[in-house]
């Protein structure tokens, strides 16, 4: 499976200390070097299972960076070269721009309840708290009670 990865996802896993769920999850993790370098800003080490690939079509980035920051414009435009199974990404920006481009992709929460369904966490609710808690992380009232519905948790 080959899944690409924007800024915020792994920023929020690392600050709570849950990265690996995404490395239990999907594996190898690819990123573009300005996700990378936003990471590196925020993190000096980076797990072993992130891999940074530089994005070919430059022309698609600068394209895309009238709309979105350069991390997810290299992400959507990585995700399309590399013909990626998911992307994910958080911004409500990018995840349209992302259904425009015809990619699938999953966000945060996303990726927390499908570590519940795979038992790597027994709650999507104290995770939630600890985002709430630890990280600048905004999640609206409405997408955490969705996301605990999905979950099984209200």
């Amino acid at each position: 499976m080959i899944v690409i990865s924007d800024t915020s996802p792994i920023t929020t896993l690392i600050q709570i200390g849950k990265v690996d769920l995404l490395h239990k999850l999907h594996g190898e993790i690819l990123v573009p070097e300005a996700v990378r370098d936003e990471l590196f800003l925020l993190h000096p080490i980076l797990p072993e299972f992130f891999r940074c690939v530089p994005v070919n079509d430059h022309k698609a980035v600068v394209r895309l960076m009238s709309e979105l920051d350069p991390g997810e414009s290299e992400a959507i435009v990585l995700a399309q070269e590399q013909l990626a199974d998911v992307l994910l990404i958080d911004e409500i920006e990018g995840r349209k721009i992302a259904a425009r481009e015809g990619l699938r992709f999953v966000g945060l929460l996303g990726v927390l309840g499908q570590a519940k369904l795979n038992g790597l966490i027994p709650s999507v609710g104290e995770v939630l708290a600890e985002i709430e808690n630890e990280t600048t992380f905004f999640v609206s009232r409405e997408m955490k009670n969705l996301t605990l519905k999905l979950a099984g948790e209200l």
